[in-house]
């Protein structure tokens, strides 16, 4: 019984997990790893307690976790064996495949590959100044409203209900109430049944992407486009291709031509404010496009990421207002109004379509967060979001305006830029001469954090571009970012 197989066994009376689980696991690993193998007696309770020094119904306790899940056997009268059943396990060496400094927990046993469309930067808020990709300011939102209605729908109703499975497409509430507001401030003309609730619109383009793009299926987007969408379309197998954009949005006549070239499935576009130029799709090509998905029968998956910041007059009507055929995906979120952390997000379309991209989620989230979808809906429909909206639209507004300022006067002989019409960045394309990358990682340096532009200019050698988020940042912390680039600019 003094087998030296049980001085290995190494148990600590301080460690927060239970002595006998302790005991347990290191037993449950000699048997995998070799040591113990199947059929071989272990010590008695009695025997094993005075070798380790532990109480008797420690070992006991140890020894019935182990019965329990099939690892040991017991004979009445003979004792207590590793289970026969268990496959016998030669003790394991270090062989020249894993070597004496392989990690299990950092590194998996066996092979795969990462695609490099899955390699995009993943951005966090870890600088005190930013000059982001064009966020909402978090200080501004509603959180104390938010936080009552959402300890709200925690407290009271019937708890089966609210805390138990709900609709796949969503809380009813919130539904009908998004309807509502979309019908009024966007001219959309839809029924909660045209609304399907998800976790951010990258979560709402993953489902379309994979439940209505088939591989090889030929689908488009603008030259520089957002990520997550070509990221997805490439998921899913699609071809790829990409329209020129310019000044008046994504080219719709260069379109055309690949549609009587290709049979193209679905184009995304983000027609109010494209991303990641700012600019606005035309009156004329917004009408051409609707067009030519009726003639040609694709999908259009309309982005309206930032819909409620525009600046120059009212908002402009979205494609799917215009939209008498039903060959519009109209996805939008919370994420710009309110704050990125609340991942509630929306896709419009028709019944039948949303009725399938429903079937399609619960594959992949049987739900969101309905106490928070339904404490969204309450801010709808106390008129809280409003009035949000139009205070953040004046504060954004003056934002711009000193930004596009600072940037003309401080750094004017250095950057160029349109001062955009409405969303939270500036389309700013810097001197050739400054290395975007550089000057971007001297200001993380320096406590602030501005993106070096590396996707688009890679898009268009060409360019050297990056977006400037103005919207979360104050005023003083505009002018301290600014003074930031001017500095080091000056000592390139």
């Amino acid at each position: 019984m003094g087998s030296p197989i049980f001085s290995l066994l190494c148990l600590d009376k301080q460690d927060k997990q239970p002595v006998y689980l302790q005991l347990a696991n290191q037993l449950m690993g000699l048997i995998r790893t070799g040591p113990l193998n199947a059929g071989q007696r272990l010590p008695s309770s009695r025997e094993m307690s005075e070798m380790l020094q532990v109480h008797r119904k420690t070992v006991v306790r140890a020894y019935d976790e182990l019965l329990a899940q099939g690892w040991l056997e017991s004979h009445t009268g003979s004792g207590t064996f590793v289970a026969r059943h268990l496959p016998r396990t030669e003790v394991q060496t270090l062989t020249d495949n894993k070597s004496a400094s392989f990690n299990p927990q950092r590194t998996a046993g066996f092979s795969f590959t990462v695609a490099p469309h899955l390699e995009r930067p993943v951005l966090k808020a870890t600088s005190h100044l930013h000059l982001d990709d064009g966020f909402p300011d978090s200080r501004l939102a509603p959180v104390e409203e938010l936080t009552r209605n959402y300890r709200g729908q925690m407290l009271h109703g019937n708890p089966y209900v609210r805390l138990g499975y709900g609709d796949t497409t969503g809380a009813s509430r919130l539904r009908q109430e998004l309807s509502a507001y979309l019908n009024e401030t966007r001219g959309l003309h839809t029924t909660a049944e045209n609304i399907l609730i998800v976790r951010g619109t990258i979560m709402g383009f993953f489902l379309v992407a994979t439940g209505l793009v088939a591989k090889g299926d030929h689908v488009v987007s603008g030259s520089m486009s957002w990520g997550g969408a070509s990221a997805n379309f490439i998921q899913a197998g699609a071809q790829l291709h990409t329209m020129p954009v310019d000044e008046y949005g994504m080219d719709t006549d260069a379109l055309e031509q690949l549609c009587k070239q290709k049979n193209i499935r679905m184009v995304y576009v983000t027609p109010h404010h494209h991303y990641p130029t700012t600019v606005a799709l035309r009156a004329d090509r917004r009408l051409q496009l609707l067009r030519l998905s009726e003639k040609y029968g694709f999908i259009i998956f309309e982005d309206d990421y930032d819909y409620d910041f525009h600046y120059l007059s009212k908002p402009l009507a979205p494609l799917a207002s215009a939209d008498k055929a039903g060959m519009v995906l109209y996805g939008g979120s919370f994420t710009k109004a309110i704050s990125p952390a609340f991942r509630v997000g929306y896709l419009v379309g028709s019944e039948n379509v949303i009725n399938y991209l429903a079937k399609v989620r619960r594959i992949v989230d049987r739900q969101g967060d309905l106490m928070l979808e339904n404490a969204f809906a309450e801010l709808l429909h106390t008129g809280v979001i409003h009035r949000h909206l139009r205070k953040s639209l004046r504060l954004y507004r003056e934002r711009r305006d000193l930004f596009c300022e600072l940037l003309r006067t401080e750094l004017g002989s250095d950057l160029s830029f349109q001062v955009p019409v409405g969303g939270m960045a500036v389309w700013t394309g810097f001197d050739r001469g400054i290395n975007l990358e550089k000057l971007a990682e001297k200001a993380l340096q320096k406590g602030l954090y501005m993106y070096d532009g590396h996707s688009f200019n890679r898009a268009d050698p060409t360019l050297n571009h990056t977006r400037l988020g103005f919207a979360s940042s104050s005023p003083s912390e505009l002018e301290q970012a600014v003074g930031i680039i001017k500095k080091i600019i000056a000592n390139k």
